[in-house]
């Protein structure tokens, strides 16, 4: 957060050259913030702010925090998702008090994010916009901005424990079925790939993300 408080200024001259000075929070106003999204998260111990000769308050606070995100997993494992972090502040109408913007690009804010991300798990982080909009509530205007998060699964994992799986059983099945086999031979072959498509049901179905929307299409296939 950076915000301006020209009553808060002095010349570094006068004050043997002192442009800067850090300060708790809680010692100046400061604009408060609210997540949309969050339902939970862990605040930071960093409670302080740096206050410039300029009147200009910096205030660099790290949160760890978990948002809610629709997810729509029709193409799982395949899938894209996009996900929204909404910052707002709702006690300061944006027309007269509080006008938040963003100070860097959205390219510049993901080159940043992308540096966070230091093993390659399921997700991989592919793109970052933000919108900056007024939001209206009871006849006033609020600012609020919105991060437009983009992720896409990485499928590696799933592909090799249950796509090719699946796969290699369908194609033994027809094999054998239409091979030279005997009728004994066919009926406990069948059997024993019943059984192993019984249990790759089971992984599938312990793998597949819970929605209540469209199942996904390997779900039902």
């Amino acid at each position: 957060q950076e915000w301006k408080n020209p009553f808060a200024t002095w010349d570094p001259r006068d004050f043997c050259n002192i442009s800067q000075v850090i300060l708790p929070l809680d010692m100046y106003w400061s604009p408060p913030v609210f997540i949309l999204e969050r339902v939970d998260g862990q605040n930071s111990d960093m409670n302080y702010m740096v206050l410039m000769h300029n009147g200009i308050f910096n205030s660099t606070r790290p949160f760890q925090v978990t948002l809610t995100c629709s997810l729509i997993i029709l193409k799982f494992p395949f899938d894209t998702q996009t996900c929204n972090l909404s910052v707002a502040s709702f006690l300061y109408p944006a027309v007269t008090d509080l006008v938040m913007k963003t100070r860097r690009a959205a390219s510049e804010s993901m080159k940043d994010s992308q540096s966070f991300f230091l093993t390659d798990g399921e997700w991989k982080f592919t793109n970052l916009s933000i919108i900056e909009y007024t939001e209206m509530l009871d006849d006033q205007g609020f600012s609020v901005i919105t991060y437009m998060i983009s992720m896409e699964r990485r499928p590696t994992l799933y592909i090799l424990n249950l796509i090719l799986p699946t796969c290699a059983l369908y194609l033994l099945d027809m094999a054998v079925l239409f091979g030279p086999s005997s009728l004994e031979e066919k009926i406990n072959f069948q059997i024993a790939i019943i059984l192993g498509s019984s249990m790759l049901a089971v992984i599938l179905n312990n793998s597949l993300p819970t929605s209540s929307n469209k199942p996904p299409v390997i779900g039902t296939h």
